[in-house]
């Protein structure tokens, strides 16, 4: 096998996968493993070709300030390079991405600074403008620009698009491709359109983004919402865009694309993110709509490593109301973690406080119930830890029955919603109980989670 001398030569050649256990009508699926390159994602590519570009171009030099905005990848892809090449990157990124993402560009030296996902282009705290503005006050600072800059589609003009044609000996009926720069489907649309006219270009969008409508219905509309899915969709028309090959679009909810992904790695065992589960469930409605067979490809865009505290976590999934949970009409419905399905994370009397310390760490709760076998005998929380150890750390070796309340203000499970306000005004948590067996607790924002729910 070859040696590589840098990590940039890594970019690019990714695997192609056919998938075998999908339902997909008549058709062939392929997936192309963006998620194989070494940043975890189809952005590297991009990352290189635009300042290798802005390099050539000598738009920068040695030592520069590199600024861009970013939904996460690109800011990913830009930061490897950076880092490769000995440049500063500052990335404005809006606040609905991923921790895994945020600590993954700090970890490479990328300077992060984050801004509201709630505002659209032309607001002052709109990722891209902010980006912008920085730019325009650093000195000596260069803005990357993606949505703006002609190196990002030709990044697939001249590496992605010919390896999929290569890899699919030639044969590509359709390509399904999601939308956030436009680069992807800029380069690879104009690629097609010279090396393989027939073969269709199909987008994936995010429902809430203006562009499904665009192409499907030719309305550019001024009025978008917001999704969860990270990385593509948009609410307006990037200047590099070229959708003239687009003639179909899918606009594909949240639930739909986060349920995707994780069916995407439970038949396939591939490990993709949130705009991998909209483009898969964009593939999967074209292949089974229709009736003759297709060679079809679409992109793993990148590595679910990204989401695990986010579509690959139950407890999140539940909350955001995309897992169904069983419906019971009492408190059972806000019960997160219920205790007779082992979920709800607890300690014993005889355990030390420094192990419902680092429990309570681990599992991001403040709370703990204290159980002697099946039975409650007292609560533990972070301020009663506090209030024992403070004095004296030595006491962390103490057990929780020393510090833990015995005291407890139970729920009937039967009891009205409106029970919980005098709890949580007290500054407790609601301990819900059938009788004498313990069912879990509900916090605050577990009533508020139910509450949004009901919105929705």
């Amino acid at each position: 096998m070859t040696i590589r001398r840098s990590v940039l030569e890594l970019i690019g050649n990714t695997p192609m996968l056919r998938a075998q256990r999908l339902e997909t009508g008549p058709c062939e699926l392929f997936l192309k493993l963006e998620s194989a390159n070494p940043g975890g994602s189809i952005k590297d590519r991009i990352g290189l070709s635009m300042i290798e570009g802005a390099e050539k171009a000598g738009k920068i030099k040695p030592g520069a300030i590199l600024v861009e905005g970013t939904a996460g990848n690109t800011g990913l892809g830009l930061a490897l390079v950076a880092q490769a090449k000995g440049y500063r990157l500052i990335l404005v990124v809006p606040d609905k991405m991923s921790r895994e993402k945020i600590f993954n560009l700090k970890a490479m030296g990328a300077e992060v600074v984050l801004t509201r996902s709630d505002v659209a282009k032309g607001h002052p705290e709109y990722y891209q403008d902010m980006a912008e503005r920085i730019a325009r006050e650093t000195p000596g600072a260069y803005f990357i620009n993606q949505f703006g800059n002609p190196d990002n589609p030709r990044a697939h003009i001249e590496s992605t698009g010919p390896e999929i044609l290569e890899q699919m000996d030639g044969r590509v009926d359709a390509v399904v491709l999601g939308c956030g720069s436009s680069g992807t489907l800029t380069g690879l649309s104009q690629y097609f359109a010279k090396t393989s006219p027939h073969t269709e270009i199909v987008l994936a969008d995010p429902v809430g983004s203006i562009l499904a409508q665009y192409i499907n219905e030719g309305t550019l509309s001024t009025k978008s919402s917001s999704w969860l899915v990270e990385g593509i969709g948009e609410d307006f028309l990037p200047p590099i865009s070229d959708f003239s090959r687009v003639k179909k679009a899918y606009a594909i909810s949240d639930k739909e694309s986060f349920l995707a992904a994780r069916e995407l790695l439970a038949r396939e065992g591939v490990l993709g993110g949130s705009s991998a589960g909209t483009l898969l469930a964009a593939a999967l409605k074209y292949c089974r709509e229709q009736v003759t067979p297709k060679r079809v490809v679409t992109l793993v865009c990148d590595t679910g490593n990204k989401y695990l505290s986010k579509l690959y976590n139950d407890y999140w999934m539940l909350d955001n109301g995309f897992l169904e949970r069983e419906q019971h009409g009492d408190l059972r419905d806000l019960l997160l973690r219920p205790f007779a399905k082992r979920d709800t994370v607890v300690i014993g009397p005889h355990e030390l406080l420094i192990t419902a310390y680092t429990r309570m760490k681990l599992y991001d709760v403040s709370q703990l119930p204290v159980m002697d076998g099946n039975r409650l005998v007292g609560i533990v929380d972070e301020s009663d830890v506090l209030l024992h150890v403070h004095a004296d750390e030595t006491r962390f070796r103490d057990p929780v029955s020393v510090a833990m309340i015995t005291d407890l203000q139970m729920l009937d499970v039967r009891s009205p919603i409106e029970s919980l306000l005098p709890v949580f005004e007290r500054g407790h948590v609601a301990i819900v109980m059938d009788g004498e067996q313990f069912l879990g607790l509900i916090t605050r924002i577990d009533l508020l989670n139910w509450l949004r729910r009901k919105v929705n």
